[in-house]
């Protein structure tokens, strides 16, 4: 590792404390000066808040814990891969614990009365001193790598795609130089070929590298393990890519068996604890939902039942089956919405309506224009409020606040064995597809999206989801 990538990761402890402190202070004085906000803060003098002695210890104290906090968050990670967006996310949430935690220590540290605005400004001023900070930091060492101080010398070892692929993204990443493939196919590449693997040894002393990624392995293992020994020998950060990895875009995690390492291939990170945390999200965000929504519903379903005959659900078909979707795993499930047809006429779907004035994209049929739809029926559609009636097979477990869309039977008859990947989690009532084109999107690209959304689903994802597709509904969607 240069000493480059560890100074830039020791110098976080200092401006972090340093920055905490000065929050703290911050804070201090604006309570002093700042007017009293009925309900939040009573009028305070210098007399009625902590001594500044006390108030500057309390800081040291929370400021040590801070980054005891930001160090088992891997915040101080002298290598880091994180993008400062995800750096960001990552101190907030640090931040919010740690304010928590501090905030019971004031009560039982501090001989005073608490002040909630005091509070306020210690966690607001804190994240954006932190991340101010932070931003500093990142913008100097970005200076430094532009003119080449400290960049890290890259090679590869093994021509192919996935180097092709994986040059591709380094090469906008200013902490590498890509010196070019070390290997014995000469295979046109727009990497450089500097020697091949016999001479190792020469080419790492030659070229001052720092790091090998071997994205090919050799029919020989020996071969192999001499390149990782001469890695080591010299110093150098070794990384291995398996060959099964070129295949997709898949999560990873490494296990041991014995003394064996045994990569384990995950194909969404919702899986064991991921699953529970999503879940716990669904019932919750399902309960708010229905409890905030209730009144829209009481009156959509009055408008309803005033605007036409019939059901104020759409739970069944016109031969009085229950409506299906199918679910995760390939699973049916019982179906139902706001009704916005005209009764009995669903059936028209794939006869008269199939042949005009539609879209088919793949296995889905798309009617624009549908003249099924009531009045009240298009009013809702434009605003979503049809699938409000979904927060209850959230909360029953059908389905997911956010996932790919639930399709027909008849929809999923024909779906290709790649499609099906999007059935190994439960449909939910929005998702990536659904805020970024809704049915302007062939059925590729939304497949596209969901497998997208399936491999890389993280909760702040499915917050940004949601929240998007609130703001889409209130603005309201042309069919």
């Amino acid at each position: 590792m240069k000493k480059f990538e560890i100074f830039f990761g020791i110098i976080k402890v200092p401006i972090d404390f340093i920055t905490t402190i000065l929050a703290f202070w911050t804070a201090y004085q604006l309570r002093l000066i700042t007017e009293p906000i009925k309900g939040i803060a009573k009028p305070l003098d210098a007399a009625s808040l902590p001594s500044m002695e006390s108030f500057i210890n309390f800081s040291l104290l929370s400021a040590i814990f801070l980054i005891l906090i930001f160090i088992i968050r891997n915040l101080y990670t002298l290598k880091t891969t994180l993008k400062f967006n995800q750096e960001i996310r990552l101190i907030i949430s640090s931040c919010i614990i740690w304010g928590l935690l501090i905030m019971s220590g004031f009560f039982f540290t501090l001989n005073t009365a608490f002040s909630r605005l005091t509070a306020i400004y210690i966690f607001g001023l804190t994240v954006i001193f932190i991340i101010i900070g932070r931003g500093g930091i990142k913008l100097i060492q970005y200076l430094f790598l532009k003119n080449n101080i400290g960049r890290r010398n890259l090679a590869f070892i093994g021509n192919n795609n996935l180097t092709e692929k994986i040059a591709k993204k380094l090469q906008k990443d200013a902490r590498y130089n890509l010196i070019g493939i070390i290997g014995d196919d000469q295979r046109n590449s727009k990497l450089q070929i500097i020697g091949n693997t016999n001479n190792l040894e020469e080419l790492i002393i030659k070229h001052n590298i720092d790091e090998i990624i071997q994205t090919e392995s050799h029919k020989d293992i020996q071969k192999d393990e001499e390149i990782i020994d001469i890695c080591d020998l010299s110093h150098v950060n070794y990384r291995f890519i398996p060959d099964m990895l070129q295949v997709r875009s898949i999560n990873i995690e490494v296990q041991t068996m014995g003394e064996i390492p045994i990569i384990n291939l995950k194909s969404t990170p919702l899986d064991g604890w991921g699953k529970v945390l999503k879940r716990l999200i669904d019932i919750i965000g399902s309960t708010i939902g229905i409890i905030i929504l209730s009144p829209v519903m009481f009156l959509t379903a009055l408008a309803i039942k005033l605007d036409s005959k019939g059901p104020i659900l759409f739970s069944k078909l016109d031969d009085d089956t229950p409506v299906t979707r199918i679910g995760r795993k390939g699973k049916p499930f019982h179906f139902y919405k706001f009704r916005t047809m005209q009764p009995k006429t669903h059936s028209l779907r794939y006869t008269e309506l199939a042949k005009n004035n539609t879209r088919e994209e793949g296995p889905l049929v798309k009617i624009k224009n549908d003249p099924r739809v009531t009045t009240v029926g298009r009013f809702i559609r434009k605003y979503s409020i049809d699938e409000l009636p979904q927060l209850f097979q959230v909360f029953r477990g059908h389905m997911s606040l956010v996932g790919p869309r639930p399709h027909l039977p008849e929809e999923v008859a024909k779906y290709m064995k790649t499609d099906r990947f999007v059935l190994t989690i439960k449909p939910g009532i929005t998702g990536l597809p659904q805020i970024n084109g809704r049915s302007d999107l062939s059925f590729k690209q939304e497949v596209k999206l969901d497998r997208y959304y399936i491999e890389n689903w993280t909760v702040w994802m499915d917050i940004k989801i949601i929240l998007k597709t609130i703001f889409i509904a209130l603005r309201g969607h042309q069919e």
